[in-house]
């Protein structure tokens, strides 16, 4: 079965979405782009915590299927938009993390600079307009904010998250839904502090940084 390591990073994740609670039942699809430029996405109407490697299916950039005997997921079309438009993501993941849900279903952006966790994570995400499910509509909602985002909601349906790889696009869910939680608390609360625009802009000049120490060393550390 060819790209076997990456179909089951796939369901890793999607297993990982499911013990989160970030899908229930068929909710929810994940894909990842091959090294030949094609597409292993979720099938339709497959519950994510018992999703297995040979159940993906393969397309081109365009939703053709190429291999696979199964329907891929109803929601491909804001995957494949995805990599058509950014060239640098190898990895897309749709949930339904239920507290960012319903910031999406209350058409409110995670927007304030409340975490330096978010700052370097994800950034502001906005909230993409309703469309209706399964329609092109889902992915022209999502197309204004794919060059200038990682993460989106999407109105009364989930959250939207890209990265270079698998595991970067699922921590991005993860630091998504922590910070809707966070900012639900701070509401309830009656309001939080802002990091200032100085502090912010510092950092992201360390988000390079960051990046650099979660890499590999180049040999073992003596102890």
């Amino acid at each position: 079965m060819k790209d076997l390591k990456l179909r089951e990073e796939i369901c890793r994740v999607c297993h990982l979405l499911y013990e989160r609670g970030y899908v229930v039942s068929n909710d929810g699809n994940v894909s990842a782009r091959t090294e030949r430029g094609t597409v292993l996405i979720t099938p339709s109407g497959v519950g994510k915590g018992r999703i297995e490697p040979d159940m993906l299916v393969e397309t081109d950039l365009e939703g053709h299927i190429l291999a696979g005997g199964r329907h891929p997921s109803s929601e491909g079309k804001m995957h494949w938009m995805l990599y058509r438009e950014r060239g640098d993501v190898g990895a897309v993941v749709h949930a339904h993390p239920p507290v960012s849900t319903a910031f999406a279903i209350c058409r409110k952006p995670l927007a304030r600079p409340y975490l330096a966790e978010m700052v370097i994570g994800v950034g502001e995400v906005p909230v993409a307009p309703f469309a209706m499910l399964s329609t092109d509509e889902v992915p022209e909602s999502v197309r204004p904010f794919v060059h200038d985002h990682v993460a989106v909601l999407l109105a009364n349906h989930g959250a939207l998250t890209w990265g270079k790889d698998l595991l970067t696009a699922f921590d991005r869910m993860e630091v998504v839904e922590q910070t809707a939680k966070v900012c639900y608390y701070v509401e309830r609360l009656g309001g939080g502090v802002e990091l200032t625009p100085e502090q912010v802009e510092t950092l992201k000049d360390k988000s390079g940084y960051y990046a650099k120490m979660a890499q590999k060393l180049g040999k073992d550390v003596e102890q």
